[in-house]
């Protein structure tokens, strides 16, 4: 069974990094990069690191996406404000 568990999650690994390379739009590519970076808090959790899961959970998740997404909107702004930054 637990095999199975480490195999079922690090197929949802890499189809979440595929995803994460593949959408076109930012936001989605963010939102895979953080659904791989919880299924890489469940590996952890498996394997028997709590303390590095909930690391992973609380950085690599919560805070990085949430940097990432206002680093996303705040170029828009600017890339509307500014009309594309091209002359």
């Amino acid at each position: 069974m637990n095999e199975f568990l480490h195999l079922v999650v690090l197929s949802l690994l890499l189809l979440s990094a595929f995803f994460a390379l593949w959408f076109k739009d930012l936001i989605s590519s963010v939102i895979a990069l953080a659904v791989f970076s919880l299924l890489v808090a469940v590996e952890f959790y498996i394997l028997q690191a709590p303390d590095v899961a909930i690391a992973e959970a609380a950085i690599g998740a919560g805070l990085s996406t949430t940097i990432y997404i206002i680093a996303i909107r705040a170029c828009s702004i600017v890339r509307k404000n500014d009309g594309g930054g091209r002359k």
